[in-house]
């Protein structure tokens, strides 16, 4: 980084521009605002106050500040240029750099930049010159061990050595630096003298005054290194290192006598390799040890003569012989007249050498440190245990093979990814011997590149962090085929550090939170560049290196490994930090004492057989989106964790965390008291048991919905329920995030495991928590389409769905199906207050009531006084305001947001907090809210992610807290305002995702009663408060756009500004916020739809307007309403074709709420007074809308209009049709059961949309037939009505389509009439005349509509006569109308007495128009699942003959009349209903057969007729022979209630 920061600040990278605002003690939240707005080196120069206090938020000193420290640093570097252009004339590059000092400014010395390039290598003393340290502080560092064989040791470029010192105790080694920059780029001769010079001068001053000594190549000296700090690490580039073993040569030349003796004493020279993380150079420091042994130098003084290079005369030469010592940190020649007395103080010299050596080596032994307690300390934090949700992140090398038998503390940790740098490790190093016990998944670096338009939870997603471990090579596989190869050091730095930084920048930065995770290094091979390298971007990501841990067996791999971190974080912390010396065998037997579980305990399953079987593992983590219970769940928690900890989880629950399978295994083991079984327990346990009895009409998948009250204990029940299951079901609990396909897969895999036969299993127990209706019907399809793939037989039960839901109506829903809900409400029966009472007292004998407060609040059965009491004790200690504005914002999301939270890492943020050690990180946190305040708070840690997170103990305290808190000073909009406004937690990192969508969710998400939520909003229920309890529309509507621009434009919040504008009739501003949607998401259909609304209801305004000014009906005056009518009309088309384009959703509201539209246009254009007061006004209207005549009133005034409204006719037709064929093919009366209305708003009428389809019909058909009350009133038709005004009336009469048509037999009153009235108008001989498709279908439809309601009338026209009108029907069947096609398949079904050739030609007619029908109907089902779109049953094959054999449905639905909507389904679902004896007498009992799953029946001359079966799983598997009733739908036929003979 050093070398990056030398450039001027214009070109520092956006964190370079962090690393020196981080310096300059700016706070983090600001500096990573800033980076976020990517400001660089080049924008901090341009920096104005205006910006950093309105765009990024900081508050005035923080700005000061900045701007102050960087006019300062541009000065700074303005007087360093000028230094240096007074030293350019010089020709010594070395003395170029004459800067001062002082003026140095201090930076950190890692950087997140990318790496230097490579310089040439004859710019390599120039470059460094260039970049010397002038921004950077310099780290010291420890030099190389002297003279050790064998050491693994390296420095890091910039560190700094000890200075250059003198003798001491003869054996401590004095050092001398030379940075050789220049010499390194001469030639091997210039070289090797200089080198040999330097060593030998050096040499023999140590050697004569009998001291040990280190001579340092590489390592700038103060003498001709300005600009570099005095013993500064820059290394040199080596050509060939026998240059300098060989220039060792000149001992023998250089020493007359005693060559020997020099020669024992001058060890080899030493190369140590200098990292540089900015560049890929290789750069050594070479090092010579002196060691002059008492037995070798004693009695001697040595004389040198020193070689040296002549350029004159191009050789070495020789100097003058002279003898030589240390002098402090100098070596120089003895004068001659210190020559007598030099040698007169030999023997004084090597006695004291002499002692020296003695001393070495009667040293007492290393001091033995207790690394068991060391290691335990640095695992746990501090703590007695190895926290279970603390995630690991293990970085390790090459494993030795005996130590692979001793990872058993490993396989019992929690770990996130392990950064594997041994290419083998799968085939034969730690990977493999990991994946015999658990699931990991193989990753590379790069697949932790992530895409620019990827969230973090997407991410997490795909690569299934969290779920299973990561498995990261980070140099290549030789298992695997793809492009992975292991590559050499220098390869590795080209080419994979970049991705290695980003692979830890994002793990640390964005995915987990600092204090949740630990790095491990675990050192067991040579430790080379690439696991140093990943130490560095650990410690600088994670800010420092207490949650780093390394761990070395051997002392000798851990040398190297120290002289590198030690550069980043100083001798202590890196020592404190490491254990060096344990055998992998003791590192496992130590750390298996304080974690939780025993290692590698066995789990079991119940098999079918009553026995059990042991559940792997590495197979229960495949099945990763269960929480699966094992028989003997939680024995392989260890004695001493329960000991230590079972008060802590007792109390944790009775404060009001959610039920742990701990607490289950502790109440059942008598540690603590047994769990309360409230009265719901025993009614859930009976449903389960009668589900589990045998029944032939069993279904495969059965369900159980529990309907709680939020925190009334709904959770615990069903936990409960599985608790006590778990030794006779395969019992799990669904994770919530998962699909439904995913889910169905891992409950089949779990229902199968190790079960002999797929046929026999025990049924599978599945919890599933808190997710809505549509899931759970999604969830039950999968598995009923997976036991049907599998050909289970029938009336096998495989899975219980055990659904446990929010309500705050329980009892009600548990009415509407007895059989299948329980209800679980705050109100306590009177045994269970007994119970309760007993417990509570049983409790408060062991603890404080303020700490099992939830249970106390409980067994006073919520009671509403008792809260408000509770609120106001609990808030009397709490004073402080960041901690008040904390509980307000929980509270705020806790009453409107269900399963709301705020992560402490927001909390830590928002109160100010920087907690820099994990250890005392809960315990600061705790203390900075205050006692009362903890007893609000409860502490949760999300179950996949262990991130951390806090709620208020109770949904009923949190809105007793905001109304109390708030008082009557503030209002919740005010507080709304408050928290949209809050950068630090809007902004904060960790959670963000989490914290964000509830935030949305508290301004966007509306109530829904099939949600649990106790009504149906129009909007959220905080805009609704706002709106409705603090009369401030104008207030709800400042929070929205708040909130539109806090989410950066969300067009969501533009449609809800709209909505929110037309309610209060602002239709100018709601016509911009829809359109300000609209250009964000143009094909958004339900967007489309609002903006349609906003005319919609701008139209209705305009009309009650006119009507209540009483403004005279002219075209004039009308015509502005009529234009926003037409405007309204054309955003429902858009709409419309939008969700016709759209494959993945439905969205029908479009054609809806153009017929209303249309219909109530038609209405005011009929009341025009042009139309109105005259005597033929009425068929004046007509004309208009029908023809091309244009009255005279209207010419002018109406102009823009005439084309679109002479239009009006077919397109409210066309959608009538399509809202009519859609019913045809999925008919169901929306709100019956509960589910959610269409999202138009105002459509309530929509709820049941046969009978809004009939009413609408007949408005229709009313405008546009002036003698439609002649018909009504059954007088004679007029002869002189043209066809179209027929068929208009026909429409009015409720013969427009088939939909109004059929919906005659569920409201028959004056159906028969009205049905005779619509056949009078059709022509006498319909054969003859020649119609379209549309009044063939409705004419035929009337007759068999008639004949239903009344089987003996004469007009009923025989099978065969319409029969023979279908025939004008289009042979191409490509053309026909599905409805064409449907009447088809219906009336020419054969009869039994029918010849072969017409049974021939009848199964023809039908098989060509079932082909057909099946390719319409997978085009208007799309994608969206077959649940949502279920196919719709019109009739029956009945007994009878002619038209009596067609049996309606409505008929057919009788038998279960008297029983509620979900009784029925369920009757019907079950198949009870089909063996009514009444449905036996009124349907024909068809005989067919089944091949492989296939449902056919014999056609003419033995031919196969394929029939779909209604309901798949009711198939038989085998080959069987079968009975069923015949159904007529609109995608063929079905058989349904098929039994085997």
């Amino acid at each position: 980084m050093a070398d990056e920061l030398e450039q001027s600040p214009k070109g520092w990278t956006e964190s370079q521009v962090s690393d020196w605002l981080r310096l300059i003690g700016v706070k983090k939240q600001y500096i990573e605002k800033l980076y976020e707005e990517e400001v660089d080196g080049h924008i901090l120069l341009a920096l104005n106050e205006d910006f950093l206090k309105t765009k990024i938020g900081m508050k005035s000193g923080s700005v000061l500040l900045i701007i102050q420290k960087r006019d300062e640093l541009i000065n700074s570097k303005k007087k360093s240029q000028e230094k240096k252009k007074t030293t350019s004339g010089k020709k010594n590059e070395l003395e170029q750099k004459n800067i001062d000092q002082k003026s140095v400014q201090c930076l950190p010395t890692t950087s997140e930049g990318p790496p230097a390039q490579i310089p040439e290598k004859d710019q390599a003393v120039v470059k460094d010159r260039q970049t010397a340290q002038v921004f950077t502080s310099k780290e010291d560092c420890r030099p190389r061990p002297f003279d050790q064989e064998g050491i693994d040791f390296i420095y890091r470029k910039h560190r700094v050595l000890q200075p250059e010192s003198g003798a001491s105790n003869l054996i401590s080694p004095c050092h001398e630096f030379k940075s050789l920059a220049v010499a390194a780029e001469l030639d091997r001769t210039r070289l090797q003298a200089k080198f040999a010079k330097e060593v030998l001068k050096f040499a023999t001053g140590c050697m004569n005054i009998r001291s040990n000594g280190t001579i340092h190549f590489g390592v700038m000296d103060s003498k001709d290194d300005a600009g570099y700090v005095h013993g500064e690490i820059i290394g040199i580039p080596l050509q060939e290192k026998d240059i300098y073993v060989d220039a060792l040569d000149y001992i023998e030349r250089s020493f007359s006598s005693n060559s020997e003796h020099v020669r024992g004493c001058v060890r080899p020279p030493r190369f140590i390799e200098v990292v540089d993380l900015e560049s890929t150079e290789k750069r050594y420091v070479v090092e010579v040890d002196i060691v002059p042994s008492i037995s070798i130098v004693k009695n001697k003084v040595y004389a040198v003569r020193l070689p040296n290079f002549k350029e004159s005369s191009n050789k070495v030469e020789f100097e003058k012989e002279m003898i030589l010592r240390r002098v402090g940190s100098k070596t120089e020649p003895v004068i001659d007249k210190d020559i007598s007395d030099f040698f007169e103080r030999v023997k004084d010299r090597d006695a004291q050498r002499e002692e020296a050596e003695k001393n070495l080596f009667l040293s007492a032994p290393d001091f033995c440190h207790d690394l068991g307690r060391k290691l335990k300390m640095l695992m746990t934090c501090g703590k007695k245990f190895i926290e279970k949700d603390k995630w690991f992140i293990l970085v390790t090398n090459e494993f030795n093979p005996d130590d692979l038998c001793n990872i058993e503390w490993l396989l019992n940790m929690t770990i996130f990814c392990v950064f594997d740098f041994d290419p083998n490790s799968k085939i034969s190093g730690l990977c493999s011997k990991y994946l015999e016990h658990h699931a990991a998944n193989m990753h590379s670096l790069q697949s932790y590149r992530i895409s620019g338009d990827m969230s973090i939870k997407e991410f997490t997603s795909h690569l299934h962090l969290f779920e299973q471990t990561s498995w990261i090579f980070c140099n290549g596989r030789n298992d695997f085929k793809g492009n992975e190869p292991p590559c050499d050091e220098m390869t590795w730095i080209k080419t994979k550090m970049t991705v290695l930084r980003e692979s830890v920048s994002l793990i640390c930065k964005q995915i987990l939170p600092k204090g949740i995770f630990q790095v491990v290094f675990l050192l067991t091979s040579p430790v080379e560049k690439p696991l140093l390298h990943t130490f560095n971007e650990f410690f600088t990501d994670m800010e420092g290196h207490e949650d780093i841990i390394c761990i070395c067996e051997s002392q000798k791999n851990f040398q190297k490994w120290q002289s590198f971190a030690e550069g980043s974080c100083g001798t202590d912390s890196v020592n404190n930090s490491s254990v060096v010396g344990m055998k992998m065998s003791h590192i496992n037997a130590t750390l298996q004492q304080v974690q939780s579980v025993k290692a590698c305990a066995r789990k079991h399953l119940p098999v079918f057989v009553k026995g059990t079987c042991v559940l792997e593992t590495h197979e229960e983590e495949k099945m990763y989106s269960l929480e699966i219970l094992t028989v003997d769940h939680c024995d392989e928690t260890t004695k001493d964790f329960i000991d230590e900890e079972k008060a802590n989880i007792d109390q944790q629950f009775y404060h009001g965390g959610r039920i742990n399978w701990l607490n289950f295994w502790l109440a059942e083991h008598k540690y603590v008291g047994e769990v309360i079984e409230r009265d719901a327990y025993q009614d859930v346990s009976n449903c389960v048991n009668d589900a589990l009895k045998w029944n032939a009409d069993q279904t495969s998948v059965n369900s159980i919905n529990i309907f709680h009250h939020p925190g009334s204990g709904g959770s615990t029940v069903a936990r409960q329920v599985l608790w006590n299951n778990r030794k006779g079901l395969r019992c799990a609990v669904v994770k919530p995030s998962y699909s439904a396909a995913v889910v169905a897969q891992h409950a089949v895999e779990l229902r199968e495991y190790e079960e002999k036969n797929q046929q026999t299993c025990l049924p599978v127990l599945l919890l599933i928590e808190d997710s809505d209706k549509e899931y759970l019907d999604d969830l039950r399809n999968e598995l009923e389409v997976a036991t049907n793939t599998k050909r289970i037989q029938h009336g096998t039960l495989c899975f219980i769905l055990l659904s446990c839901r929010r309500s705050h109506n329980p009892e009600k829903r548990c009415k509407e199906s007895p059989l299948q809900n329980v209800s679980v409400t705050h109100k306590l029966s009177d045994q269970e207050k007994r119970k309760f009472a007993g417990k509570r007292k049983a409790l408060e004998a062991r603890y404080e009531a303020d700490f099992i407060l939830t249970f106390v609040l409980m067994s006073e059965g919520f009671d509403e006084k008792y809260v408000q009491q509770f609120v106001e004790h609990l808030l009397q200690g709490i004073d402080h305001q960041s901690v008040t504005s904390l509980i307000l914002y929980v509270a705020l999301l806790n009453t409107y947001v269900q399963n709301s939270f705020i992560s402490q890492s927001h909390c830590e943020a928002l109160l100010g907090l920087s907690i820099h050690l994990e250890r005392f990180r809960q315990h600061e946190f705790e203390r900075s809210l205050g006692d009362q305040a903890k007893l609000v708070f409860l502490h949760l840690r999300d179950d996949e992610t262990h991130i951390e997170s806090i709620r208020i103990i109770h949904p009923l305290i949190a809105k007793e807290i905001l109304q109390q808190l708030l008082g009557n000073q503030q209002t919740q909009s005010s507080l709304a305002m408050k928290l949209l406004s809050n950068d630090v937690l809007f902004e904060h990192r960790f959670g963000r995702d989490e914290y964000r969508s509830f935030l949305r969710a508290l301004f966007i998400r509306r109530f829904r009663i099939i949600k649990g939520d106790t009504y149906d909003s129009y909007f959220s229920p905080l805009i609704e408060h706002v709106r409705e309890n603090e009369k401030s529309p104008d207030k709800a509507i400042e929070l929205l756009k708040k909130a539109f621009q806090r989410f950066h434009e969300d067009p969501f919040f533009a449609q809800q500004l709209a909505r929110l504008h037309y309610t209060d009739e602002k239709f100018e501003e709601a016509k911009n916020w829809a359109e300000t949607a609209a250009k964000q998401l143009p094909n958004n259909s339900y967007i489309l739809d609002t903006k349609g609304q906003v005319y919609r209801k701008w139209f209705q305004a305009k009309c009650k307007a006119i009507e209540h000014d009483n403004v005279p009906k002219t075209a004039q005056n009308i015509a502005d309403a009529v234009e926003t009518a037409l405007k309204a009309l054309e955003c429902f088309q858009e709409c419309e074709k939008a969700a016709d384009a759209d494959m993945e959703n439905l969205n029908s509201s479009g054609f809806f709420s153009e017929v209303e539209v249309g219909c109530s246009l038609l209405k005011l254009i009929s009341s025009l007074q042009v139309f109105a007061n005259r005597a033929n006004g009425h068929s004046e209207c007509m004309k208009y809308l029908l023809t091309d005549y244009i009255p005279e009133e209207v010419e002018d005034a109406w102009e823009p209009f005439h084309g679109r409204l002479k239009k009006l006719n077919k397109t409210m037709q066309d959608a009538l049709e399509w809202i009519s064929e859609d019913l045809s093919y999925f008919q169901t009366d929306i709100g019956l059961d509960g589910e959610e209305t269409p999202e138009s708003p105002g459509l309530s009428s929509v709820s049941h949309p046969l009978k809004w389809l009939a009413i609408k019909s007949s408005v229709y058909g009313k405008y546009f037939s002036e003698t439609y009350s002649t018909a009504l009133q059954g007088g004679s038709i007029p002869a002189n009505l043209t066809p179209f005004q027929k068929r208009m009336i026909i429409y009015h009469l409720g013969g427009g389509n088939i939909t109004s048509i059929l919906s005659k037999l569920t409201d028959p009153k004056d159906a028969v009439q009205r049905l005779k009235t619509i056949l009078s108008l059709y022509p006498s001989n319909p054969k003859m005349a020649k119609f379209g498709q549309r009044d063939i279908v409705n004419y035929i439809m009337v007759h068999l509509t008639l004949n239903c309601l009344s089987p003996q009338i004469q007009k009923v026209a025989p099978l065969k006569d319409l029969q023979e009108l279908c025939h004008q029907f289009p042979t191409d069947k490509r053309k026909c109308l599905p409805s064409a096609l449907f009447l088809l398949t219906l009336l020419f079904w054969p009869e039994d007495h029918d010849t072969d050739d017409e049974k021939k030609n009848k199964y023809e007619i039908v098989h060509s128009a079932v082909e057909q029908l099946e390719k319409g109907y997978w085009t208007k089902r799309k994608d969206i699942p077959q649940r949502k779109r279920r196919i719709y049953t019109h009739f029956f094959l009945g007994s009878g003959n002619g038209l009596d054999k067609f049996v309606h449905k409505r008929k057919v639905e009788e038998v279960t009349k008297g029983f509620s909507i979900s009784e029925k389904r369920m009757k019907w679902f079950r198949g009870e209903a089909w063996k009514k004896p009444e449905i036996a007498t009124m349907l024909k009992c068809v005989s067919g057969w089944t091949e492989d799953g296939v449902v056919y029946i014999e056609g003419p001359r033995k031919k196969k007729f394929n029939i779909q079966p209604h309901y798949v799983p009711s198939v038989p598997h085998s080959n069987e022979n079968i009975t069923f009733y015949l159904g007529f739908t609109f995608k063929g036929l079905v058989a349904c209630n098929i039994i085997v003979k």
